[in-house]
């Protein structure tokens, strides 16, 4: 007996956290359901900002400004009907999804105490923890090095131990480029791998006619 769905794999977005100095993969968090909607928004970065700047009016000082919005679904009520399969999710709920997602933006309580010993060995100026760097993944086509901007939980439902076993995360996220990490920083290349792959998938778009403006030329 065939065991052949005819059913693609579902392929799921998710956060991977990488070492920005080694490049070695720390965590890998993959969203439960895919959220039913994508918001990007493009910041032009254009040179002549101010009207009447002629010479600098069509000149870009960069790449735009791009960032995601997207809300992701957790639910733990099907694995509570399999308790024995799932026993974390028995004890705690979502909340260890929750946590993987949240802790992205906090500094590590090593780097808290790190900073609070140096302090009180009379430091002047310390160096903010450096995190490790995220990269929202949606296909193979999209990798990008980002920061998260907005994070908002809202727990919807919950167990008996008050654990939420239903919650939705919305995410705002600003991709990083070459202008905010440096060309040589390991996230440079996977952004301009990411815009090169706009530029192919421009390349492959069938040009317009200028018939299907109405108009013959341009004079």
């Amino acid at each position: 007996m065939s065991t052949f769905t005819g059913s693609p794999k579902l392929l799921k977005g998710g956060i991977v956290l990488v070492d920005p100095d080694s490049g070695a993969i720390e965590r890998i968090i993959v969203l439960q359901y895919n959220p039913d909607t994508l918001t990007r928004t493009l910041q032009v970065q254009g040179v002549g900002a101010e009207s009447g700047d002629r010479l600098e009016a069509m000149r870009l000082k960069g790449p735009p400004v791009e960032t995601f919005k997207l809300e992701a679904e957790l639910d733990a009520t099907d694995q509570l009907e399999t308790p024995d399969q799932f026993p974390n999710v028995v004890s705690t709920g979502l909340e260890p999804q929750l946590a993987a997602l949240e802790t992205i933006i906090y500094p590590s309580t090593s780097q808290l105490q790190a900073a609070n010993a140096l302090a009180d060995i009379g430091t002047i100026e310390i160096a903010p923890a450096e995190a490790p760097m995220a990269l929202f993944v949606w296909s193979q086509k999209r990798i990008v090095p980002v920061r998260i901007t907005d994070f908002s939980i809202t727990e919807e439902a919950f167990d008996t131990s008050l654990n939420p076993i239903r919650a939705k995360v919305s995410l705002g996220l600003r991709v990083l480029s070459v202008n905010d990490l440096g060309f040589s920083h390991k996230g440079s290349s996977l952004f301009l791998t990411y815009q090169q792959q706009k530029e192919r998938m421009a390349a492959i778009n069938a040009p317009g006619t200028l018939s299907a403006l109405g108009i013959a030329g341009i004079s």
